[in-house]
């Protein structure tokens, strides 16, 4: 068993970009279990379906719920009492690792219960990785460091980082929409015809939200 679970970020950029039919056809090739929270379904789905500007993908999203491409939590035996328990102790650690005069809240529902799923299926043994574009969660893990930088030139202050707070999210595996497109591309799964099309992909996932710079999407590419 292995699991991906995605953040409403990296969905959202897929269906912004009219990609959501890539993650029926990876989910044949991938051999495991597509994972959203209830958390990030209220994001992709539940309120996007009462504004009409953002229904229609809304309705797209959903089809992939239906069909069963995405899953959730319990269809691996996770209790949503865990999960919810997890995911407010990632809220209290988190935003207590980043301090100024007081501490700096930077993780919500939605983020925290990827973090919490992946902590939980790790704890089971079971191969797992979040899919997310939003660059603050990504930072927290991979580049602690990197985001109090961040923070203080955003802020125009020094702040203090604990880093016992979140040195349990260390190992938790990450991945962005461009990895994705990647995947897809050397599965041919994607409308192209050569690698240089490739760019268009990932640069259509930069535009829509995924925080990556110029020089990852030329590396990206030169794996191609």
């Amino acid at each position: 068993m292995k699991c991906l679970i995605f953040d409403s970020s990296s969905i959202i950029n897929l269906a912004l970009n009219g990609l959501t039919d890539l993650l029926v056809k990876l989910k044949k090739i991938f051999g495991g279990k597509f994972i959203i929270s209830s958390h990030v379904k209220y994001e992709v789905i539940d309120h996007p379906l009462k504004i009409r500007e953002f229904k229609l993908n809304a309705l797209k999203i959903k089809k992939l719920i239906d069909s069963k491409i995405i899953e959730f939590p319990e269809s691996i035996s996770l209790s949503k009492l865990d999960i919810e328990k997890k995911i407010n102790e990632i809220i209290r650690e988190v935003n207590h690792a980043y301090t100024a005069d007081v501490p700096i809240s930077l993780v919500h529902q939605g983020e925290a219960s990827c973090l919490a799923i992946s902590l939980l299926l790790t704890e089971k043994n079971i191969d797992n990785a979040i899919v997310i574009d939003e660059r603050t969660t990504r930072l927290i893990v991979e580049m602690p460091i990197n985001l109090k930088k961040l923070l203080e030139k955003k802020l125009h202050t020094n702040i203090n980082l604990d880093e016992k707070h979140i040195s349990k999210y260390k190992n938790i595996k990450i991945i962005r929409t461009p990895e994705i497109l990647f995947v897809a591309y050397k599965n041919n799964l994607l409308d192209i015809e050569n690698k240089e099309d490739l760019d268009a992909y990932l640069y259509a996932a930069k535009i829509k939200g995924t925080s990556i710079a110029e020089e990852e999407i030329k590396e990206i590419e030169s794996m191609g």
